[in-house]
Formats: C-alpha cells, structure tokens, sequence
C-alpha cells in the first residue's frame, strides 16, 4: 500500500479486534477501531475512513443499523462485513444495503487482504473518475451537453442529481434546443448507461402504427402484421426510453402508455399475457405542456406522471455565450465523422455565429458547422463556409396572411425533416387516405408506402445521430 488508506475496524470482541488490527496495520493500511456500531459510526464521522470492517452482531447498535447509518451520510467509502458460519441471509441482507463485500469468521487472511485490495483499488478509480467529472464539468461538459453559461450549469446540476434516479422527466423547449441530448446525458450518467436507450419521435409515426411501435404486436395482430415484433418498450428493457414529441401521441395511446408507466406491465397487440417492464421512461415536447393539456392533446394525468420533474432547455440565443464551447465540440465531432482536420473558427467567422439568434437553435448551428467543416476540410472556418445568406432574417408575413393549412418548417430542418413533415401532414389532412394523400403529393402509392415504411424504421432505430438534438 502507498496511499495509507484508512480502515475503522468495527467489532466487540476485543481479541478479535486486536488481532485484525494488527493484521491490517501489518498490511500498510493505517487503522482505527470501535468496540459497537455506536462508536463506530462517532468514528466514522470523526476519521472519515475509506473502508468499514464490521461485525454484524455487536451490542447497542449492530452491523446492519451500522451500515444503513454510513450509507446516509453520502460519504465515498466501502463497508465489508464479517459474519459468522451459517449467516448467509445477514451477509445476504448486508449486500442489498451497500456492502461492498462480506468475509466468514475465522476470518481468512489471504482473502481480506485481496477485498480490502479490491475496495481500495475502487475508491481510487471513483476518485479519479470524480476529478475528471468536475473538471469537464467546470470546463461546460457534461456528458453530450456543453454550456458554462448561468442557464446550463443549473441544468448540469439538475441532471447530476436526477441522473441515478428512476423518476420520470419532462423536458422541454423550443425545437433544436438538444431535448434529446439531455435524455441521453440523464441515461449515460444513470446505472442503466450499459443497456439501451431507445428514442421514439410520436410525430414521425402514422397514428395506425403508433400503438404496434411503441407497445409491440403478436404476428397476425392485424393485416400486415406477418411477425412477431417487439415495440419500443421492450426494445428498452432495463434501459431508459425517451418518448419525443409526446403531444403529438394520439390520445388513446396516452391512456394505454399511462397504465404501463403505473402497473410496470406491457401487452403487445393481439396478445393476452402481460409481461413486466423495467424501463426508464423521459419524454420531451416543444410545445407548452400546460397548453397542450388545455387544448386536449396531452391527458392531464400523463402529464402529471411523466412531469416528476422538468427540465427546460432554454433556446440558443439566450445563451449565447456558449456558442465558442458549443462550436468547438461541434468541430471535434464532425472531424471524426468526416474526416477532416479543423483547427478552429476565425475570429469573423465567430463575430458572425454569435450575432445570429439561431431560430433553429442548436441543430441550426450543428447544420452550419458540419457544412462549414466539409467544405473547409482542414484549418480555420471562415465566413465564406458558412451557408448563402446567413445572419439574414426572413421576411416575415403577418399571421393573417398565412394559410390555416400552411406547414411550418423550422430554420435548420433537412430536406429530409421537411418531406416527413410534408407527407404526414398531408396524410393526416386527407383522414389517413393514403390514396388520396399520394395524388395530392404527386407521388405513386407505392412511394408513399414505401416512405412511410421508411419513417416507422427510422424511429425505432438506437443511437442516430440525425435526430441528435431534439
């Protein structure tokens, strides 16, 4: 040992105390020792150790009430328990409170030796893993998020704490604003990050394939249904699933994922058993909630279940200081995607980004910088990289003059965004007559089958990055 880790040994047989003492002591740990969990918890409190032996049968207070006592002081360290023959359930009990590990008396030299090895190898790396956390963090990084503006870093703190959690979040904000990145930061930092997180955009889903996306359907569930096919949910089994656009979900399907969220049960369509769900459900609007709920498009109480808390991401031009940091991450990424070698932005070029008030938001930008840096291909971003026009704004007409029927398209959509939109738009016009919407569009039917086939896949897929900040 190098790093003299402190170890509070906890046991009432004085002997026994004595002697693990000295071992440990002879191992380079430096030591200190308490006679019950009373003491044991005054010492902890007082030493602040990195790893807690203790027994589990001492008098006034015991081993378990010790440990549930420890766990509540949110401190970083690992308690290892000693039990006596035949106390598998206690050692057992222990583990579901936190123990790091538990150990039989008579206890084996070779192996306390290796678990107070393990643990302080642990605490190490937690440790460092911490420092490098708070440094990103101070740096404007947290996980896919990036920001040291006021506004950000209160929603950095946000996420930390809700992170570890399983309660439901509402996020919030205008289209392009990074929604999506912010459930994907909620996932990376929970202990959910190693299983899937799956993102399912309500809007981009005809409403007849809606409930078979999201829930699954058996095989002959209705016409076309030629196979089993598991839905977004199971998909996302012990991982988190975020519901975009969730105004957008017709109101009847609102009601079937509200009693999955409060009976942690699924059905998929045309089957008669209920399976259970582990799933982390976040969900994300650009639309006000409270407006939607008035309006009838979100039932009231979904919104309150899925409203634990709320995160509201703010548009890009109040916080326009993080542009630089935003850009910079933005350019990291899009010279692995493409291979390119940029340095930087120039100094007009900058003056230019942080003029505009991005009407799209964060994806506006992001469409901006990936252009730039394609065209570029190494060394400085200029201005003449930048998108025809840019910085002017759009006439705007006044509200009269805009048709009812009129689709409005935001700065910084694709043609791709654009199409869906123009076709499921149209689709929803026409009562879901695709005949009908296919010679209003100008297209074959089988065109339109095939798009709308195209959009359903697309949806279910994990981890694309067209849809990156929601």
């Amino acid at each position: 040992m190098t790093n003299q880790e402190k170890v509070l040994i906890v046991e009432d047989e004085l002997h026994a105390l004595t002697g693990l003492a000295e071992l440990v002591s002879g191992w380079g740990y430096r030591t200190e020792t308490a006679r019950d969990g009373i003491e044991g918890l005054e010492k902890a409190l007082a030493w602040q150790p990195g790893i807690v032996v203790t027994d589990l049968k001492m008098p006034r207070m015991d081993g378990l009430e010790l440990l549930e006592r420890l766990s509540e002081l949110k401190q970083n360290l690992s308690v290892v328990v000693l039990t006596a023959q035949g106390s598998i359930q206690s050692a057992v009990d222990a583990m579901k409170l936190g123990a790091y590990d538990f150990i039989q008396k008579p206890v084996d030299s070779v192996r306390l030796r290796q678990i107070l090895s393990n643990a302080a190898r642990q605490r190490e790396t937690e440790q460092e893993l911490e420092v490098t956390r708070r440094k990103l963090r101070d740096a404007g990084v947290l996980g896919s998020m990036v920001g040291s503006s006021r506004k950000m870093q209160e929603i950095f703190a946000l996420v930390e704490r809700i992170a570890p959690s399983n309660v439901s979040v509402l996020i919030t904000g205008e289209s392009g604003t990074g929604k999506e990145l912010v459930a994907r930061t909620l996932h990376s930092l929970s202990p959910r990050k190693s299983r899937p997180f799956v993102a399912v955009n309500c809007a981009a889903i005809p409403e007849t394939l809606i409930e078979s996306e999201i829930f699954g359907h058996e095989k002959g569930a209705f016409t076309g249904a030629m196979e089993r096919r598991a839905g977004c949910f199971e998909l996302a089994e012990e991982g988190t699933l975020l519901l975009d656009e969730i105004g957008e979900m017709p109101i009847g399907t609102q009601a079937k994922l509200l009693r999955v969220l409060e009976e942690r049960t699924l059905r998929r369509l045309g089957s008669k058993i209920e399976s259970p769900v582990d799933v982390r459900v976040l969900a994300a609007t650009n639309k006000d909630p409270a407006v939607a709920v008035s309006d009838g498009h979100l039932r009231a109480d979904l919104f309150y279940r899925l409203n634990v808390f709320n995160i509201h991401m703010p548009p890009l031009r109040d916080h326009k200081e993080d542009v630089p940091a935003i850009v910079e991450s933005m350019i990291l990424d899009m010279n692995l995607k493409h291979n390119r070698q940029i340095t930087g932005v120039s100094a007009e070029m900058l003056q230019h980004l942080m003029a505009s008030d991005w009407p799209g938001n964060v994806r506006e930008l992001r469409n901006a910088i990936e252009r730039a840096v394609v065209l570029a291909g190494e060394g400085l971003l200029e201005t003449n990289h930048l998108p025809p026009g840019f910085g002017k704004q759009l006439d705007r007409h006044p509200a009269s003059s805009i048709p009812e029927n009129a689709i409005h398209i935001e700065i910084g959509s694709t043609i791709d965004d654009a199409e869906r939109l123009l076709i499921l738009r149209t689709l929803e016009a026409h009562g879901n007559n695709k005949t009908r919407a296919a010679e209003t569009l100008g297209i074959s039917l089988k065109t339109l089958h095939n798009k709308l086939k195209e959009y359903v896949n697309s949806s279910s897929e994990d981890g694309s990055d067209t849809n990156e900040e929601s």
